[in-house]
C-alpha cells in the first residue's frame, strides 16, 4: 500500500463554516505562498486572504504572472503570493519552474498547499514533496463541500497527525473554513 493510500485509509469528514476577514496593509512583511494545481481555488483563497488589494506582475525573466497582496492575520501582517499552478516540485513547465524558484529563493514563512478535496489522492504527492523539501506547509482541502456531497469522508486530524502539518478544510467560494485557516496560520507562524 503506497503512502497516499495509507494516509487516506479510514478518513471521516469534518466541516468548518466561518466567513473571511478584511485585509490590511503594513511595512516589512512575512510571506505566505499559495501553491497548488490549476483549478483548485488558489486565486479564490488568495482573494479571501487579501481582500481587494492585489498586484499582478510577470515573474522576473518570464512571461509567467504572479499575484501579490497583503493580509492581516491576527496581529501579524503578511505578504501573500499566489504562485503559478504546479503539479510537482520537480518542474517540467515554465509555470512550475517559476513556482519552485519562488519557493526556494523567496523562502516564504508559510506555504499553503491548496488541493481539491475530491482529488486528494492525486494531489497529496505534491504535499509530500513540499514537506520533503522542508518547507513550512499548511494543507488546505478546498471544495470540501463537493467531496462531502459525493460521500467522501476525510478525517482532518488523522491526516494532520500522519503528515505532521496543519490541515484545514475550506470552501473558498463561500468563506467556509477561512477563519479556521487564518487561526491555524497565526498559530503555525508563532512556532516557525
Amino acid at each position: 500500500m503506497n503512502i497516499v493510500n495509507k494516509l487516506l485509509k479510514g478518513f471521516k469528514s469534518t466541516g468548518h463554516c466561518l466567513a473571511p476577514q478584511e485585509k490590511s496593509s503594513g511595512g516589512n512583511l512575512d510571506k505566505i505562498a499559495i501553491v497548488g494545481s490549476p483549478n483548485v481555488g488558489k486565486s479564490m483563497l488568495f482573494n479571501c486572504l487579501t481582500g481587494t488589494y492585489v498586484a499582478v506582475s510577470n515573474y522576473p525573466g518570464t512571461t509567467v504572472e504572479v499575484s501579490r497582496g497583503r493580509a492581516k492575520i491576527g496581529e501579524r501582517e503578511f505578504e501573500v503570493v499566489d504562485t503559478p499552478g504546479m503539479y510537482s516540485f520537480l518542474p517540467i513547465s515554465e509555470e512550475e519552474r517559476v513556482a519552485r524558484t519562488l519557493l526556494l529563493e523567496e523562502k516564504p514563512n508559510i506555504v499553503i498547499h491548496i488541493v481539491d478535496a475530491k482529488n486528494l489522492e492525486r494531489m497529496l504527492p505534491l504535499t509530500l514533496q513540499l514537506i520533503e523539501a522542508r518547507l513550512p506547509v499548511v494543507l488546505v482541502l478546498n471544495i470540501i463541500d463537493e467531496a462531502e456531497k459525493i460521500g467522501m469522508k476525510i478525517n482532518l486530524g488523522h491526516l494532520e497527525r500522519d503528515l505532521k502539518i496543519p490541515v484545514v478544510a475550506t470552501v473558498s467560494t463561500t468563506g467556509r473554513g477561512i477563519d479556521v485557516l487564518k487561526g491555524r496560520i497565526e498559530e503555525y507562524a508563532r512556532r516557525i
